[in-house]
């Protein structure tokens, strides 16, 4: 089979898209040696680090009627490919449907609070055409709490849509922290209005004053996120390389992630692989299962904060706990299920 899969989302320098977008073509080329598969876009991208030989970049668009890149530009590069399929990891599949397309549909965030996407007016439009009409053979969301929503909100048939849950990187792994620096609680993930961090640091802030821990914010912030003040030990890193990240997990008293809505949670599944005590939200419950501690309010996040920052015993175990869950998922096992979902594809395609 020859694939092409859509790679805007590369040209974001982090976040889950990006993420998505490049672990699992590398699983798919890894686990998939005698299949090509091939990243293409109208934008300018990196390839992903070590991709395999079956793993390529193709196009972009060639004249201004490709420059139309979801109308024109994808069918003529998937002819140029001889391509079988095209996948769009990110809320879209081409216009026009010469080819079977699988779409994946992340959540249903944008159509649900106004507050949470300022500039998403493209999504919200496309999307559910590209669904109701049937445009997308098949879509793939990450868990089975979205998959019963697109169900219901876009009218879709159930054996249309299939829930395939993600992974944490395979070079996500608990090191051994250097130094011994402040004690410090962690969020890792784009700063965007969803992710509550506001009630984050309100919590933190109640904890701090009785107990000596840093509160450190890594991810991009989105031009729709308002700023957090500066403050003694409230350190906002913004974007951190990938290779740092593993270091910033494991060296945390705690992951904390409150966010108000989410399609999974990758960076819970990657703070647990690096073995991280996560204190999150039940928003990500599909992903944390019996190894997170959930809060959801103020009250129920300082509570878990100052369980971490007096009880080593207790934050051991549920550092355990991250480790034992983590290993339940892999993203070799994500590509299986998605080269299930192209051939899947291809079947109702030809019918």
């Amino acid at each position: 089979m020859r694939v092409a899969i859509e790679a805007a989302s590369l040209a974001l320098t982090s976040g889950g898209l990006a993420r998505y977008t490049s672990e699992l073509s590398l699983a798919l080329a890894r686990c998939f040696s005698d299949d090509e598969f091939f990243l293409i876009s109208d934008q300018p991208f990196a390839m992903p680090p070590g991709a395999p030989l079956n793993l390529r970049r193709g196009g972009g668009p060639r004249n201004a009627i490709e420059r139309r890149w979801w109308l024109w530009g994808i069918a003529g590069e998937m002819r140029r490919l001889h391509a079988d399929l095209v996948h769009g990891p990110d809320f879209a599949v081409p216009y026009l449907s010469r080819r079977p397309g699988v779409l994946t549909l992340h959540d249903l965030s944008p159509w649900m609070d106004p507050r949470w996407h300022r500039a998403a007016g493209r999504v919200q439009r496309r999307t559910p055409v590209l669904l109701e009409l049937g445009i997308a053979t098949m879509v793939i969301t990450p868990g089975e709490a979205v998959r019963k929503q697109a169900i219901e909100r876009f009218r879709l048939k159930p054996d249309r849509v299939v829930a395939v849950p993600e992974a944490a990187a395979p070079w996500m792994r608990p090191i051994v922290a250097r130094g011994a620096g402040r004690p410090y609680f962690l969020f890792v993930g784009t700063l965007e209005p969803r992710k509550n961090l506001p009630m984050l640091v309100a919590a933190w802030r109640e904890v701090r004053q009785r107990h000596a821990v840093d509160l450190v914010i890594v991810g991009r912030r989105r031009a729709d996120f308002e700023g957090l003040a500066q403050e003694d030990g409230f350190r906002i890193v913004g974007e951190a390389p990938d290779s740092e990240l593993p270091g910033y997990y494991s060296g945390a008293l705690a992951f904390v992630y409150p966010s108000a809505y989410e399609g999974f949670g990758l960076p819970v599944l990657e703070a647990m692989q690096c073995g991280a005590c996560v204190i999150a939200s039940r928003a990500v419950a599909e992903a944390g299962g019996d190894a997170v501690v959930y809060a959801d309010t103020v009250e129920e996040l300082v509570a878990a904060m100052t369980q971490a920052a007096t009880r080593p015993e207790w934050v051991a175990e549920w550092r355990a706990r991250s480790l034992a869950r983590a290993a339940l998922f892999s993203w070799d096992r994500t590509a299986h299920a998605t080269y299930e979902v192209y051939l899947e594809a291809r079947r109702r395609f030809a019918r």
